[in-house]
């Protein structure tokens, strides 16, 4: 991998903070709609002016359960950093191309490794 450590590491926090600040913002969603749940009839199901309290909730529950992962994904590169193993991948112990850990910071698999799968 041609990329200095300190891109590497600018990398991984820039994709720390992007998803940190992703999941403030569907905390503060999740504590609207839970408020709204609170004061609102126990019928939303049948409202036909959109989509229920319950719809909203269980959309917004699966977008923050998404960026949990993507975090445990982006600790987890962290973690590679320290033990010299970031940019490797985990399958044939070739390096992962900087091009797509830009894209994918918490990469664990070259592209050919993870067009097989």
């Amino acid at each position: 991998m041609s990329a200095p450590d300190d891109d590497l590491d600018a990398l991984i926090a820039e994709a720390l903070h992007d998803v940190r600040q992703r999941l403030a913002a569907l905390q503060e969603r999740l504590d609207v709609i839970r408020a709204a749940r609170a004061g609102a009839n126990d019928d939303d199901e049948h409202d036909p002016e959109g989509s229920t309290l319950s719809t909203e909730w269980s959309r917004a529950e699966g977008q923050r359960a998404d960026a949990e992962k993507e975090l445990a994904d982006l600790d987890g590169a962290l973690e590679r950093r320290r033990a010299g193993s970031y940019g490797i991948c985990v399958s044939c112990g070739q390096p992962i191309p900087i091009e797509r850990l830009r894209l994918r910071p918490a990469a664990v698999l070259c592209v050919p490794c993870a067009s097989r799968l």
